[in-house]
């Protein structure tokens, strides 16, 4: 892939991750639990601050959200239009068939990393909902973030852990579309560096939910996000 399909590639999950950061704000806040972490206690539990396990209703409506919710559409929609821009792949064509064959693409690697995700996270008991850090300053906000895109929590405690299926969905997603319904000319090579790009959409998502959507010391906090923050509970 030439140089500026690369950029491509990388800027579309990334973009289509930001456009979908407030979901995990929301499924966090749904989860009636934060999580802690600075620079020395990125990967433990923060003296004090109690840990709430979701409940499987909580687990379901999550999942729901991350995958059906007005986000996911919106940002297959924004990224499509950018593959669209630069016609790729351009075995696709141009033309409105063409950015709907796009969105699809876009939205199917979202709604397949997300199952993917939570199934495995299931399966293996973990809890893979991003939680906002309660730590301040932007460098152990930043290291949370990133460190939060390959853990899970687990156990009623809470421990923080390296997850295989937060590891693993974003390359499920993106495996699934080079071998499913991209041009013939894609193999698992395509499919492993789409991952790639993938897991770092993961970590800019986590990143812009947690500056932008984060809680009351976040970016934009003073906006009100019409009430949206780490106490919304889209579970009632």
């Amino acid at each position: 892939m030439k140089l500026r399909g690369i950029g491509l590639s990388l800027a579309a999950f990334a973009g289509l991750a930001i456009c979908s950061g407030v979901a995990q704000a929301q499924s966090a806040a749904g989860a009636g639990a934060s999580q802690s972490a600075s620079s020395s206690t990125a990967m433990q539990t923060q003296p004090g601050t109690t840990y709430v396990r979701p409940t499987e209703k909580q687990k379901i409506t999550n999942f729901a959200f991350d995958a059906f919710g007005p986000y996911p559409f919106l940002g297959a929609a924004v990224v499509g239009g950018v593959e669209q821009a630069y016609n790729t792949p351009p075995e696709w064509g141009q033309g409105m068939d063409a950015y709907g064959v796009r969105v699809a693409s876009v939205y199917g690697i979202a709604l397949t990393t997300t199952t993917v995700r939570y199934a495995l996270a299931e399966v293996l008991k973990e809890d893979t909902i991003y939680y906002p850090c309660e730590c301040s300053g932007i460098l152990p906000r930043l290291e949370h973030a990133l460190i939060s895109t390959v853990t899970s929590r687990r156990g009623e405690d809470g421990h923080r852990m390296i997850s295989f299926p937060a590891i693993a969905a974003p390359y499920g997603g993106a495996m699934t579309a080079a071998l499913g319904w991209y041009p013939t000319r894609f193999g698992p090579e395509d499919g492993f560096r789409m991952g790639n790009y993938n897991l770092l959409g993961q970590a800019a998502q986590n990143v812009a939910t947690e500056f932008i959507y984060g809680g009351p010391h976040a970016l934009l906090s003073h906006m009100n996000m019409h009430g949206m923050g780490r106490h919304s509970d889209i579970s009632k």
